[in-house]
């Protein structure tokens, strides 16, 4: 098993731009044309008049849900859901990644499959049961990950922090700089952990 994550400098403000979400989608296709059984989700942001009013969850598969929306300050929702002006659907977002992330054990009994998990980061990190299927996710055999993780800023995020720590994860550190050149060195790592 291996574990790959992306990790980015920046807060919410920044969590757009860097180009993170685009490179995981060049990797998933590339991997896919390689004939690499691969399955996750990853995180876009969602724009209405060309101003980001929040983000959803797409998997793999093509299916599409909310991740969170803009909200006012005297919304009604739950303060331990949001960040920063964003509203957390844990809903929907459960809805989507769960069962992806629980049919880990059940996949392919042919070879390593590999997972993409972007991101676990704040806003997802709500979700106990999210963290509890990413923790069974990296313990799962014949699985690697291809993630992406925050840079520290502030206070740590747990699950981040313990990821980060294994012995089995590689980093790539993602700028805007180097967004383009890195590519084929993710594809070439995943494919490798998954030999």
């Amino acid at each position: 098993m291996g574990v790959l994550l992306m990790y980015y400098r920046g807060s919410l403000a920044m969590y757009t731009g860097i180009g993170k979400t685009t490179l995981i989608q060049k990797a998933t296709e590339a991997l896919k044309s390689s004939g690499v059984p691969i399955d996750g989700f990853y995180t876009e942001e969602v724009r209405e008049g060309g101003r980001r009013i929040g983000f959803d969850v797409v998997t793999l598969s093509g299916r599409r849900g909310t991740l969170s929306r803009l909200g006012s300050d005297s919304s009604t929702a739950r303060r331990e859901y949001r960040v920063g002006q964003y509203i957390v659907d844990l809903v929907s977002f459960e809805h989507l990644v769960l069962p992806v992330l629980r049919n880990v054990d059940l996949g392919s009994d042919t070879g390593k499959k590999v997972y993409v998990i972007d991101e676990i980061g704040k806003m997802e990190l709500f979700s106990r049961s999210f963290i509890q299927a990413v923790r069974q996710t990296l313990t799962g055999s014949g699985t690697t990950i291809l993630g992406t993780i925050p840079i520290p800023k502030g206070k740590p995020l747990g699950l981040v922090e313990e990821i980060r720590s294994r012995k089995d994860v590689m980093m790539f550190n993602v700028t805007k700089e180097n967004r383009d050149n890195i590519l084929q060195d993710i594809v070439t790592t995943v494919q490798n952990c998954t030999k």
